[in-house]
């Protein structure tokens, strides 16, 4: 999860131990992110957090996030 390490700003916010990482590894790989989609992903995480007055992300935050990405057309 080199998106954690390589944003050390995301890494305070997001407190290195949270549970809500698990998910996030699942959705890279299940959803073929990049780096730069994961990286949007969290600092759209920060923003619900940020918006229900929560000091950390949680996994709820990281979830709904990730509905917010656009769905692939698969023909």
């Amino acid at each position: 999860m080199e998106t954690f390490r390589s944003n050390p700003s995301l890494g305070q916010e997001t407190g290195e131990n949270g549970a809500y990482q698990a998910l996030m590894k699942t959705a890279m790989h299940q959803l073929k992110l990049t780096a730069r989609a994961c990286h949007r992903v969290l600092k759209l995480s920060r923003t619900i957090a940020d918006l229900v007055e929560s000091e950390a992300i949680t996994h709820a935050h990281l979830a709904e996030a990730l509905q917010y990405r656009p769905k692939l057309k698969l023909m």
